[in-house]
């Protein structure tokens, strides 16, 4: 049966990091939608947005496309644009899917819930900008983000990536009721995601937010990139 997918990023890409992950879906007959969210297209001002903008925009799109029996897919920080859009759009939903991502609790923002290493790196990285966003360094996403390929395909789609607003960071969502929401809700965590430590910061505590157990999915946290076809299996299966 066609289904129709909302694939919605993590922090400095756009739309077209989904394009490996949804070119399988499709060969596989389904509808995939991934838009590049406000603040993250190439040459935005990041001072103009605020995450309610990005929320706004996740609903906007399903309603202007008339999207039904929607899955809404967040990855990683798209967790928080995610979580905001699907009580707005509960009745155009068949399921919510996070993979390897934050899953907002109540008032706390992406940086409250990242090791004080992280929040001392973006802080400082934000407040250097000029612009107050912050651009993630290639020994970071080399060793954390996308340790699973080589050093020349690290280079290449770190090269593509914009700089994060980093309001986008220190801003909050209601978190998701889910026996409220009445929508089936899932967690998918790539089997060699790095990206947060293990033990106190690590992904493994997000999955118990919505009353889960994760489905496994191969690769690191860019497994959209290295292992398309796997996250693409993961994700029909959630």
């Amino acid at each position: 049966m066609s289904e129709t997918f909302v694939l919605i990023t993590g922090a400095w890409h756009g739309g077209w990091a989904w394009r490996p992950v949804a070119e399988h879906l499709r060969a596989a007959g389904h509808r995939v939608l991934t838009p590049t969210l406000p603040g993250l297209h190439d040459g935005d001002d990041p001072t103009g947005y605020h995450l309610s903008d990005v929320v706004d925009a996740v609903v906007e799109l399903v309603e202007r496309e008339e999207l039904r029996d929607v899955t809404l897919v967040g990855h990683s920080w798209g967790g928080y644009p995610v979580t905001g859009a699907a009580p707005r759009l509960v009745g155009r939903l068949r399921k919510v899917v996070y993979w390897s991502a934050f899953v907002p609790a109540a008032g706390k923002s992406l940086f409250d819930e990242v090791p004080p290493p992280s929040q001392e790196l973006f802080g400082g990285l934000a407040a250097a900008s000029g612009n107050n966003s912050v651009a993630l360094p290639l020994e970071v996403w080399q060793a954390a983000f996308m340790n699973d390929a080589p050093e020349e395909v690290q280079r290449a789609i770190h090269a593509l990536m914009v700089p994060q607003p980093f309001q986008y960071f220190t801003e909050t969502v209601e978190p998701l009721d889910v026996a409220a929401l009445g929508v089936p809700v899932a967690y998918v965590l790539s089997s060699e995601d790095v990206a947060l430590p293990p033990g106190e910061y690590g992904w493994d505590r997000f999955p118990g937010r919505i009353g889960v157990t994760p489905l496994s999915a191969p690769g690191s946290h860019e497994a959209c990139f290295t292992e398309p076809a796997g996250l693409a299996e993961a994700l029909l299966r959630a």
